[in-house]
């Protein structure tokens, strides 16, 4: 299983069915927030949901095709972060992550990110990793810009949220490219 120590504040860990109900709870606590940018919080009523996600990325970490893993900062459930699309053949993948509100602001996510792009290259020795955020969430494309992601371009309204169309931004970074500065992040 997944699980890793980013620092004194922050540990990685594969999401497992006893996660089930912190990760419900800090669904239903940040309802209103996570739903300005995340198409299935509405579909997120009950545990039962929130386990049969952990199920099917349990399985996809069976398959080794990626993992979901869980953020905790000091002890606290805080978000998710994950690989999506893992690809073997062109050995890229993209990264999707989520925070409690109470946990944003904090340097939780880039530090949770630096650390999984670290580890898509070092130990899983791809050459790619993509991160897409909405166009609107500033917040979010602020990761993999203060990163040093490479702005690609813009996926025109990609993805349904709700009642209307999101565009996607599209940001990638290559492994030449993070070896020269990850240092610098």
């Amino acid at each position: 299983m997944f699980k890793k120590i980013i620092d004194e504040e922050i540990e990685l860990k594969i999401l497992e069915d006893r996660h089930t109900e912190e990760d419900y709870l800090l669904i239903d606590k940040n309802r209103n927030y996570l739903r300005q940018w995340l198409p299935w919080v509405d579909n997120t009523t009950n545990s039962e949901y929130v386990n049969k996600f952990i199920k099917s990325c349990l399985q996809q970490f069976a398959n080794n095709e990626g993992f979901i893993a869980g953020i905790w900062y000091k002890g606290d459930f805080a978000g998710v972060i994950g690989y999506h699309e893992l690809n073997w053949s062109h050995k890229k993948v993209s990264i999707g992550y989520w925070l409690g509100y109470e946990f944003t602001g904090l340097g939780i996510m880039t530090r949770a990110c630096k650390s999984m792009v670290d580890y898509a290259f070092s130990e899983l020795g791809l050459h790619r990793v993509e991160i897409r955020c909405a166009e609107g969430n500033v917040k979010s494309r602020a990761i993999p810009e203060r990163l040093g992601f490479k702005k690609e371009g813009i996926l025109r309204e990609a993805e349904w949220l709700y009642d209307h169309y999101v565009s996607h931004v599209v940001y990638s970074i290559l492994d030449i490219e993070w070896n020269k500065t990850r240092e610098l992040v």
